[in-house]
């Protein structure tokens, strides 16, 4: 399957209408990863992103009820395609310490798609995950999204993830654990050395992931490498 023809694994109930099959919709999309990126998710606002598309806010609550819908849908979209990059750049390759290796670059690094999803911008979704995805599941409501399907992107990752683990020591107890917990510390490391530069070691310099990359090869292979496998 060419990269053009991905279809995003995004739960329905996250938005009214699927914003990837109109014009408006993905202009919705683009300038809200744009807008977000400017102001915070605390400063965006259906408001301000219908003023920057040119259009109302009631074009904009066609697609989603609320911004957090809206987050959650941006979030979704980047781990749908995270996923899609570990299982594309691991197929046919055996070696289960390289396919781990991959999929810990793939998680760290910005994802691009050369040009195949014209109204995305990458990078600057990347910056968006990295700052506001947190945002997308610590709410109160967290448990009622969660049967919703909110998250299912989300733990499809983590499992492609913890496959990957579980391939390189099968008999660690812990793969789902560790899967999120370097899900987390990727972004996590990257946010710090870019805003909170004294509570990490890692230096994050012109767009280069690769501290970060060897910090997690370093805290996954020394765990996995103590449990006899």
């Amino acid at each position: 399957m060419g990269i053009a023809t991905v279809k995003m694994n995004i739960p329905e109930k996250i938005y009214t209408r699927d914003p990837e099959q109109t014009n408006l919709g993905r202009k919705i999309i683009g300038h809200s990863i744009r807008l977000i990126d400017e102001l915070g998710f605390e400063g965006f606002t259906f408001k301000k992103l219908a003023i920057r598309i040119d259009s109302t806010e009631a074009s904009v609550y066609r697609y989603f009820d609320n911004k957090h819908n809206l987050l959650v849908y941006l979030t979704s979209w980047y781990w749908s395609w995270l996923e899609y990059q570990i299982d594309y750049q691991t197929n046919n390759i055996t070696d289960v310490e390289k396919r781990l290796r991959i999929g810990i670059k793939v998680i760290t690094e910005r994802a691009t798609s050369e040009n195949s999803f014209p109204h995305i911008n990458e990078d600057i979704l990347h910056k968006v995950v990295i700052a506001e995805s947190p945002k997308a599941y610590y709410t109160k409501h967290v448990d009622n999204e969660n049967q919703d399907g909110f998250y299912r992107s989300y733990k499809s990752l983590c499992k492609c993830f913890a496959n990957l683990i579980k391939a390189y020591n099968p008999n660690y107890a812990n793969p789902h654990a560790l899967a999120t917990t370097l899900l987390q510390t990727s972004q996590q490391q990257v946010y710090f050395s870019m805003h909170l530069p004294s509570m990490t070691e890692i230096k994050v310099k012109e767009d280069s992931y690769h501290p970060v990359i060897d910090y997690l090869e370093h805290v996954a292979f020394t765990l996995l490498d103590s449990v006899k496998k």
